[in-house]
């Protein structure tokens, strides 16, 4: 019964804590619904969005991850939106969904800065296929029939579908050209077990984010064009025993962004632990009302031939005459005669 053994331990062990692992974005910044609820209403304008990532595309370890969201501002403080994940893997026949309700709140500091707490809750259902499993103690050597129960309860009690509620909360400061703030998810840590008797909490998932955008055109770099800005940007993400910390830069444009972004693992927990996971290279381009943007991440681990990561992004603003240089997506601009909300340029 080894194989049994082997096979349970890997299924109720190392799988209960992979699936509680939360997908994470390379275009965290250019689609920021994915990191913090603080940016729902932000445009004060209707705001829209898809986003899609293959993980590892080379064959079984393929994943696959699309978030989607829409919102608006109401009234002159409030945000309301709703956004929805889904998370599916070829090898395991995993899949996660979740739909959420998002509410924003603006309340301004001073003439420049606002502060914007924000809370998201919604269901979220996780699915794995354990019907299809087949222990060594249903077959019978001798004549080849295959029996419909096993002497494991723990396995053929597993349920192939669990439901839960979840509830995140964060916070955001902006201005004109500077945004950072912080997000605790699963604040309520729902049960995620599929086994009937299980405990297995959906584990809290840290980020703590920022950008900042300065124009280089005034900085004697003449040959850019004008209102040319260079974001700065840096994103820590800390989920049990896995961390991750995204940094990078981009040159702000007119109609199109381009830059990288490098990813570290700062609190590595071994010595085959890499500092430096992925150099991830993104663009994106504005077409109207649109915003196309691409990336792709290069593997600098030793995970072997993966084919990296991509991601493809559209979003959708009904009114572009709103900036916000720190967020390449975000057009939004202060109002500069210190009265609440945003004015056009």
């Amino acid at each position: 019964m080894k194989l049994k053994a082997l096979f349970t331990l890997l299924v109720f062990g190392m799988f209960g804590r992979a699936v509680a692992q939360d997908p994470v974005f390379t275009q965290y910044f250019l689609v920021p619904e994915t990191i913090n609820p603080g940016f729902t209403g932000l445009m004060d304008t209707w705001h829209a969005g898809i986003l899609h990532r293959t993980q590892w595309p080379d064959g079984n370890r393929r994943m696959d991850t699309e978030f989607a969201f829409v919102n608006a501002a109401v009234g002159a403080n409030a945000g309301i939106g709703v956004t929805v994940m889904n998370h599916s893997e070829k090898f395991t026949g995993y899949n996660f969904f979740q739909f959420n309700g998002v509410y924003s709140y603006r309340v301004s500091i001073g003439d420049e800065w606002n502060f914007r707490p924000g809370i998201e809750a919604g269901y979220g259902t996780k699915n794995f296929g354990f019907g299809g499993l087949l222990l060594e103690d249903q077959v019978n050597i001798n004549t080849g029939e295959i029996s419909a129960g096993s002497i494991d309860p723990n396995v053929m009690r597993a349920t192939n579908r669990i439901n839960f509620f979840d509830i995140s909360a964060g916070f955001l400061f902006d201005k004109e050209d500077v945004w950072f703030g912080a997000t605790l998810k699963h604040l309520n840590k729902p049960d995620i077990s599929f086994t009937e008797n299980g405990n297995v909490p959906l584990d809290l998932f840290l980020s703590v984010h920022g950008g900042y955008a300065f124009n280089i055109y005034d900085t004697r770099t003449m040959w850019m064009p004008e209102d040319t800005k260079l974001l700065l940007t840096a994103n820590y993400m800390r989920q049990t025993q896995y961390n991750r910390l995204d940094i990078g830069s981009a040159l702000i444009f007119k109609a199109f962004t381009f830059g990288g972004t490098a990813v570290l693992n700062p609190e590595g927990k071994s010595d085959n632990s890499h500092l430096l996971t992925s150099i991830n290279a993104f663009g994106s381009l504005q077409a109207g009302h649109f915003v196309f943007g691409y990336s792709y991440d290069f593997n600098t681990s030793k995970l072997g031939p993966t084919r990296g990561v991509y991601e493809l992004s559209l979003t959708w603003q009904l009114d572009f005459n709103h900036k916000c240089w720190g967020c390449p997506n975000y057009q939004v601009e202060l109002r500069s005669d210190g009265r609440a909300g945003y004015q056009r340029r």
